[in-house]
């Protein structure tokens, strides 16, 4: 491509001179000292919330430029923009100036989206992993969002994972809302599903795939919402959570058990017991459902966090089965050990925790109080600042950054991220 570009340029300046009337009479000259042609790059403009209260808890919205610091791995940094969001809208507006530039290829400056929205919502429906009892909980939740938390002139956008094949693109109509409650159907899988289903060297074959596509869902729409700039974009992210080995004790025996012990796993032992005790001791069972299927979950929250972050977004995460008593008594007909069902249930809530609070929200677990929740998120996405600077760190090996905001005030509390990550540059070669 560069050999190209520097063949069409080479053209049209062939083109000009000979055009020239004075072409016949000029020589060529070389470049002389000063002359020679500057390559420049942009530099990515870095935004992060921030959330300031006095003692008494309420908002600061007096502040000024100067009354912020920002410390990137220990640096100082230079403010380049600062936007203040009171009661949902943009009430004082600094737009960063130019970019400093770098040596390297000239790119196109971006243009800025011409939205002004004080708060942007992505409203995500994990119907992969809602069971189809839960579905009148999960729309009256969404009803209540709708009343409590997004309120007239709010951006937001509404994708669900699954069946219900949900997607309102980001709008201010609020009618489109309404309308899309009404088919929300969950469709996840109950613990006789998991346990009777077909099993695979990381878990339960179907639980792995739904978490794949529910993540990957999840991605793509986050990633849209990075283009937006100086807003802070709050996820409400319904979902019971996600655990990629559950009931493993369970699913063994009935793996022994199917047709009557027809298809039992070792023939040899009769006792499915000592079966389950001698697998439980096996070094490659163990690393392949265990810590196979921990890596997976793990992984696939660090994504989700890590594409958060840099899209400056915040998951709040609402578990609609509220306070959870305990299981159905009709599940596998008394087969599920309560310890496993306890163990499976502490693990999708803790899934949901790790996504909240890496990105700086709160998440609403083994707890009926929606209301409330949604009082909080509406009063933390509708106080805050957004800053804006330019990182005067051109290492590109130092994707992960440590951040430290301050305020130049007495008895406030600040709060705001304090990492990030770049974008890794893409390195896939196609294969010979």
């Amino acid at each position: 491509m560069g050999w190209r570009f520097g063949q069409i340029c080479a053209a049209l300046a062939a083109v000009s001179w000979l055009l020239s009337p004075v072409a016949a009479q000029q020589r060529p000259t070389p470049f002389q000292a000063g002359d020679q042609p500057t390559f420049r790059a942009d530099v990515t403009l870095i935004t992060n919330d921030v959330i300031v209260r006095d003692g008494s808890g309420q908002f600061v919205s007096d502040l000024v430029k100067e009354d912020f610091e920002i410390f990137e791995d220990g640096v100082k940094q230079e403010l380049a923009s600062l936007v203040l969001i009171q009661g949902g809208r943009a009430f004082n507006l600094q737009l960063p100036a130019p970019a400093p530039v770098a040596e390297g290829i000239i790119l196109p400056t971006v243009r800025p989206r011409d939205d002004t929205a004080g708060r942007v919502f992505l409203l995500f429906i994990d119907d992969l992993h809602m069971e189809a009892d839960e579905t009148p909980r999960v729309r009256d939740l969404f009803k209540r969002i709708s009343k409590t938390l997004v309120h007239e002139g709010d951006l937001f956008a509404m994708v669900s994972s699954g069946s219900s094949s949900i997607y309102v693109a980001p709008t201010y109509d609020r009618a489109l809302l309404d309308s899309a409650i009404s088919k929300i159907m969950g469709n996840g899988m109950t613990p006789t599903d998991i346990i009777t289903g077909p099993q695979g060297s990381r878990g339960p074959s179907e639980l792995f795939y739904r978490a794949n596509v529910a993540v990957q869902t999840a991605l793509t729409v986050i990633q849209q919402l990075g283009q937006m700039q100086h807003r802070r974009k709050a996820i409400i992210f319904v979902s019971a959570g996600y655990d990629l080995n559950p009931f493993e004790q369970s699913r063994f025996y009935a793996a022994n058990t199917f047709g009557g012990g027809r298809f039992r796993l070792d023939q040899l032992i009769e006792d499915v017991d000592r079966v389950s005790a001698r697998v439980r001791t096996n070094a490659f069972m163990e690393q392949s459902n265990y810590s196979f299927a921990d890596l997976d979950l793990a992984n696939h929250m660090h994504r989700l966090t890590r594409a958060a972050n840099r899209a400056n977004a915040t998951f709040y995460t609402i578990d609609p089965r509220g306070l959870i008593a305990g299981m159905d008594i009709g599940e596998m007909e008394g087969q599920l050990d309560p310890m496993q069902w306890w163990d499976y249930v502490a693990k999708t809530q803790n899934s949901l925790r790790v996504l909240a609070e890496g990105t700086g929200g709160f998440a609403v677990v083994n707890n009926n109080d929606f209301d409330g929740a949604l009082r909080r998120i509406d009063a933390e996405t509708s106080d805050y600042y957004v800053i804006g600077y330019y990182s005067n760190n051109t290492d590109p090996t130092r994707w992960r950054r440590q951040l430290a905001i301050s305020v130049n005030r007495d008895d406030v509390d600040v709060w705001s991220r304090t990492t990030y990550e770049l974008v890794e540059p893409d390195v896939t070669e196609p294969l010979p």
